[in-house]
């Protein structure tokens, strides 16, 4: 998690002042608004680790209206002047993580989703701020070289399958899924690359396969499957990938395909 956050920091501290006001493609976000979310969350996971009963009180405005909320605490923090929101990310992502280091084992966390355990939330810090950071670095023209921290993002968007339907009104699948991914060639591969990350039973019939990178951005909605190489065996599988989220909260709207899979749809040439 500290890792992942570093990671960013290194791509926003440089910007000039104009620079954070470059838009994203998240509509009406810009890079500001991109780390005034993760403060925010930050500062709201932090809230959920100390006090539960206040963390409540909060879960309950945010269910009132939810795209609200999530959208006026970016607003909030993207209208700081940058080099204080930098800052205030800097100290509360810090914070966040000296609090979860603390957690006793067993003891879970409540959040806007089901309560996670002091790792899961972690896990959960880490694939927020990777997701993020690929919509700032999209932004600024920047292309991240992808590291096994990824391996994290794949175990959360497995484990949050259900949750994918549920949070749509739908039955999640009684059949179990096999996720078979291809680990990303990277620089730190030395501490969990190179074999494929799988999950679930070795002999489900439902199965997802295809790049480790194509797989998380899909499940943090970063990228529509049309422009991914993953491959879905079994209608449950394939109904999946056109639900997959592993971000607590509604719904995302996903990202428009533009790829050659949607140009051939549709019969245009997409570039």
């Amino acid at each position: 998690m500290r890792a992942e956050g570093d990671d960013l920091d290194r791509l926003v501290a440089p910007l000039r002042p104009g620079d954070w006001r470059s838009p994203t493609p998240a509509p009406g976000w810009t890079v500001a608004h991109q780390i005034a979310h993760l403060l925010w969350t930050d500062r709201c996971a932090l809230l959920a680790v100390r006090d539960a009963d206040a963390f409540r009180r909060e879960t309950e405005k945010a269910l009132a209206a939810p795209h609200a909320f999530v959208d006026d605490g970016a607003a909030e923090g993207a209208a700081l002047p940058p080099a204080e929101l930098l800052d205030r990310w800097r100290r509360e992502r810090a914070e966040l993580g000296r609090a979860l280091g603390q957690l006793p084992r067993g003891v879970r966390v409540p959040w806007f989703g089901p309560p996670m355990s002091g790792t899961a939330m972690a896990t959960a810090r880490l694939m927020e701020t990777w997701a993020h950071g690929e919509d700032v670095a999209e932004a600024l023209g920047v292309r991240r070289a992808p590291t096994v921290r990824l391996r994290h993002v794949a175990w959360i968007g497995m484990r949050t399958r259900d949750f994918a339907y549920v949070v749509r009104g739908l039955e999640p699948p009684d059949a179990p899924f096999r996720v078979e991914l291809d680990p990303p060639s990277a620089p730190d591969a030395s501490d969990g690359g190179g074999a494929v990350w799988a999950y679930g039973p070795e002999d489900a019939a439902q199965r997802v396969t295809g790049p480790a990178v194509d797989f998380c951005r899909l499940v943090t909605q970063r990228v529509h499957r049309d422009d991914t190489a993953l491959t879905a065996t079994g209608a449950d599988a394939d109904r999946w990938l056109d639900l997959a989220q592993a971000f607590a909260g509604p719904p995302g709207p996903g990202r428009a395909p533009h790829g050659r899979k949607a140009a051939a749809r549709t019969g245009e040439e997409r570039p």
